[in-house]
């Protein structure tokens, strides 16, 4: 019996090392979730939309080069980007990466940002979000 125990132990452990240790857990927190809203309503919905949906053109180039607001809302593609690439992309802005989205570190602090993406996320379909999970959890894992 011990030994059917511990063997199913070890079996367990020995399992796929880029599988996710567990399901995918938003963060709900009302509070944060509000301020999130909040900072949105103020600083992000006049390119992005009251509700995150972003410009109906956003895949496609201005006559400038740069891309249009892409919708946050679970509709695009940032529930592609890991957590961190999402704060990076907030504070430091999209100049970079062919947008014209200003950086907002010194506008908004590192929980305001945060706040910002809990309240996006808060949008996102439970399959959207569980997808946004599994990218997270690898980059977090260090495999990409």
């Amino acid at each position: 019996m011990f030994l059917a125990v511990g063997l199913a132990l070890l079996l367990a452990a020995c399992g796929d090392p880029i599988a996710p240790r567990s399901e995918p857990v938003r963060n709900l927190d009302a509070g944060r979730i509000a301020r999130g809203t909040e900072l949105f309503q103020q600083h992000c919905a006049v390119c992005h939309g009251t509700g995150a949906e972003g410009a109906d053109n956003w895949r496609l180039r201005n006559p400038d080069g740069t891309f249009p607001p892409p919708p946050l809302n679970g509709t695009g593609h940032a529930w592609h980007h890991p957590w961190e690439d999402l704060k990076h992309t907030i504070g430091h802005g999209t100049a970079a990466l062919g947008g014209n989205m200003p950086p907002w570190q010194g506008v908004l602090d590192e929980q305001e940002m945060e706040d910002v993406i809990l309240w996006f996320q808060s949008l996102w379909s439970d399959e959207v979000y569980a997808a946004w999970w599994e990218i997270d959890q690898r980059q977090r894992r260090g495999h990409h």
